[in-house]
């Protein structure tokens, strides 16, 4: 899993979620295999602490469920960057666990807004800049948890769900151009969202993979660095397991 150096020289990424987890760990790849990164998160402290770990040329406070928000900073950071040819949707959040029947309805927003809309709405903002370059890699991180769905977390479950059918629809629109469009279902990932997650959540996870252990966030980017780079060029609108073997279909 070393990094191919000058894999993606002269490319333009945006990285969301990326001060920590999965998001820091596929942009300090990327940055280390030649890309300009821009780190997008909503935690100014921690885009401070990350950039200089991930190697990132700059940062941005962005709350991707804005629709403006995100706009306004897609066009910052191309014109920073000098145009926009990867873009991998980290961020994320889990929500509660509870049963659909006691679930928080604003935390089922909460989860929708981020995990779906959110990546809905950076790919929306990022199309129109890989068009003009003739060129982009969108790179969704979604779940295996969106493909069999984990009890006491519908609201993660669905968010995830949804960003799978978004590529298939995304990759499926975009599949004439320069761009495509794969997403990643790791299974758990050893991360700071596992914060978000009671023990017996965290437990029940890991119980599903039969590998037996959680994946590692430098495995996750090894992959996703795979589908950002040129050579899947073959592939769009499809769905990428990194499960332990968890994943059935």
């Amino acid at each position: 899993m070393a990094p191919i150096a000058g894999r993606f020289q002269a490319r333009a990424a945006v990285v969301t979620g990326g001060a920590s987890g999965i998001g820091l760990a596929v942009a300090a790849r990327l940055a280390a295999e030649g890309a300009t990164v821009s780190l997008w998160d909503t935690d100014a402290a921690a885009l401070d602490a990350a950039r200089g770990r991930a190697g990132a040329a700059e940062t941005a406070v962005v709350d991707v469920t804005d629709a403006d928000a995100v706009g306004r900073a897609m066009e910052a950071t191309a014109a920073a960057l000098g145009g926009l040819d990867i873009l991998v949707t980290s961020a994320g959040i889990t929500g509660p666990n509870a049963t659909v029947r006691d679930y928080p309805v604003a935390a089922w927003r909460q989860v929708l807004d981020v995990n779906l809309t959110g990546t809905f709405l950076c790919a929306r903002a990022a199309i129109p800049f890989m068009e003009r370059g003739g060129y982009g890699r969108i790179v969704p991180i979604a779940s295996v948890a969106g493909k069999e769905g984990n009890p006491n977390a519908a609201a993660y479950s669905a968010s995830k769900a949804g960003v799978i059918g978004l590529t298939k629809s995304l990759g499926k629109e975009l599949a004439a151009t320069g761009i495509r469009v794969n997403c990643v279902t790791p299974s758990a990932v050893r991360t700071p969202i596992f914060a978000q997650m009671s023990d017996a959540h965290v437990a029940y996870m890991l119980s599903k993979i039969p590998i037996g252990r959680f994946g590692e966030v430098e495995e996750v980017a090894a992959l996703v660095c795979w589908l950002a780079s040129e050579e899947p060029s073959f592939s769009t609108g499809a769905v990428f397991d990194l499960s332990g073997g968890r994943a059935t279909y």
